[in-house]
């Protein structure tokens, strides 16, 4: 299985679902190339740039193939493995680039993350401080989930501080403006599952699913999640990894049957 983060994300979104992920298959979470912790951009970024550096990681790893599990952009590079072949299944949570192909919605999103990496430069100092405090979380968490209380202050703070210092950040997002989201779904042929939060405050549900829905993947299974967050790893993830796990076990023959974890208190 490979699990891929979103824009300004590290691999340690994934956090708190890896060890019930982990029981199951071998994991490979890479930080994304741009980002804090992630191989650095070298040259000028392409649309493939990011699909290209997960394909090394797979191929380094052994992995010809894999479930790819991904979150907003980390969705979207993997619907692009999936055009490549590369996935068995996918599940999709809140993919990036289903939103009207128009620039004012392409803009306003760049601008949103400029705005936000900005305020995390001057917050990143205090990282510790400013998680120590329940309001402090909730400050923290306001966009991204709508439960928070069970999240480790520490992974927000490492979070905080890793998109402050997401080096692509700029890079990306013109890339983004130049050449916007592509995605040839004809050649995608493996299952995929597109979950996404109805409280989702970074990509709204669903007029930022709106091209996945019509033009790309009408035909996927679609999972809506109440009052639900953008980051659902994080905010449920007892219910991401079931969704996760139980589309495996569905679609996937080789999977044979899979333990689900049951719920239980955090």
């Amino acid at each position: 299985m490979v699990c891929l983060h979103g824009f300004t994300d590290t691999w340690r979104t994934w956090e708190l679902v890896l060890p019930a992920l982990e029981r199951e298959h071998d994991v490979l979470a890479p930080t994304l190339t741009g980002h804090a912790g992630g191989p650095a951009i070298t040259g000028e970024p392409h649309d493939g740039t990011l699909a290209d550096a997960v394909e090394r990681a797979m191929d380094e790893a052994g992995f010809e193939t894999a479930h790819l599990v991904g979150n907003s952009l980390g969705g979207y590079v993997a619907l692009q493995l999936a055009e490549r072949g590369r996935a068995r299944t996918v599940v999709a949570l809140a993919p990036a680039g289903g939103w009207a192909a128009d620039a004012e919605t392409s803009h306003g999103i760049a601008e949103y993350f400029r705005r936000v990496q900005g305020l995390l430069k001057q917050a990143a100092p205090y990282a510790d401080q400013i998680v120590a405090t329940p309001e402090g979380r909730r400050q923290a968490t306001q966009y991204t989930t709508t439960n928070y209380e069970h999240i480790p202050a520490e992974l927000l703070a490492h979070q905080l501080v890793g998109a402050a210092s997401c080096e692509g950040l700029e890079s990306l997002i013109e890339l983004s403006l130049r050449e916007g989201f592509r995605l040839d779904a004809e050649r995608i042929e493996c299952p995929v599952r597109v979950v996404w939060g109805t409280a989702d405050r970074v990509l709204p549900w669903p007029s930022f699913a709106a091209r996945y829905r019509s033009e790309w993947l009408p035909d996927a299974e679609w999972v809506e999640l109440e009052e639900i967050g953008h980051l659902p790893q994080l905010d449920v993830p007892l219910e991401t990894v079931q969704l996760t796990l139980g589309f495996i076990s569905e679609r996937s023959p080789e999977a044979g049957d899979l333990k689900l974890p049951t719920p239980h208190a955090s």
